[in-house]
């Protein structure tokens, strides 16, 4: 099982219909009754939604607003220091609601006339395969759940939060949303497990915790840190490398921690150039070479 099982509580389907999305014991919300409630339901839109029509209505609380515009300025005010200048970008044409969570049908339309991505909705975990090769289409699966109110600048797991403002404001970006098409595709092109997971760590390790240097030091570029409240304050003081693919092919990450080791691009050119191409041309020949090579420096 590839590590990114681990961000997502499973989601259980019952004979009876009923939908259980199982949080850990150690889940903010995992002593809230009405949150936990609130899950299932989130959950149920999802898997009740049918391929080609609009993302489901999720009818969010006060609270969950609450939460979203708590983050939302929490998070502008640290993109404007430490998000790169492609991301802030994107975060300008996109105009994200700030006092209210949008619902994903909503994020297609501020999104599809600028990039043509569009949502769709999650229930928690997707197959890798099929998460990263919708990507080709420019199609992105999202959950609708928000982290839990007690602790709004935390969560366990990718929320609403993370998907959106972490995710969407990048895919408002040409350069970004290229990139991206170029992750989906590439998902597609290789064949094997072993294949398909080095391309999901050179993701892991570029659009979504990618570090990229400006003139006035290093800047966010990845979706995990730019809707971090806390790890985009840290990771420069993370081990900041230059990019490598073997190595960032290869590289072990702990979704409980910090990231410790972070790659980082000598400029935006580089992380098209490098990253990009890399997108553009994976096989799994490549990957073979590029494991020798991650094993021969090891």
């Amino acid at each position: 099982m590839f590590e990114d099982g681990q961000l997502y509580a499973p989601v259980v389907e019952g004979a009876d219909g009923s939908v259980v999305v199982q949080l850990s014991s150690d889940h903010p919300g995992i002593g809230d009754p009405e949150y936990r409630e609130r899950r299932n339901q989130i959950a149920a839109l999802a898997l009740a939604w049918t391929p080609g029509t609009p993302a489901p209505r999720a009818e969010y609380t006060p609270a969950e607003h609450e939460v979203w515009a708590i983050v939302s300025a929490e998070l502008a005010r640290k993109h404007e220091r430490l998000a790169c200048r492609a991301a802030r970008a994107g975060r300008s044409r996109l105009e994200l609601p700030a006092d209210r969570i949008p619902q994903l049908e909503e994020v297609s339309d501020l999104l599809a006339p600028l990039t043509g991505f569009r949502y769709l909705p999650a229930a928690g975990l997707v197959p890798l395969r099929e998460f990263y090769g919708a990507l080709a289409d420019r199609t992105f699966w999202s959950t609708q759940y928000i982290r839990h109110h007690s602790v709004p600048l935390y969560t366990p797991e990718p929320d609403v939060i993370h998907e959106v403002i972490g995710h969407a404001t990048t895919l408002a970006d040409d350069g970004y949303a290229a990139l991206y098409e170029a992750a989906g595709r590439a998902a597609r092109r290789v064949e094997s497990d072993e294949a398909l997971e080095f391309v999901s760590k050179v993701f892991w390790f570029s659009l979504e915790f990618g570090v990229v240097h400006e003139p006035d030091g290093p800047k966010a570029y990845g979706a995990g840190l730019l809707s971090s409240y806390g790890e985009i304050e840290e990771f420069v003081d993370a081990d900041l490398r230059p990019l490598d693919l073997a190595r960032m092919g290869v590289q072990t990450y702990d979704i409980g921690h910090y990231q410790p080791i972070l790659f980082a691009a000598a400029s935006w050119n580089q992380v098209q150039d490098v990253v990009g191409g890399f997108f553009d041309t994976v096989d799994d020949d490549l990957v073979g070479r590029l494991l020798a090579e991650a094993l021969q420096h090891h």
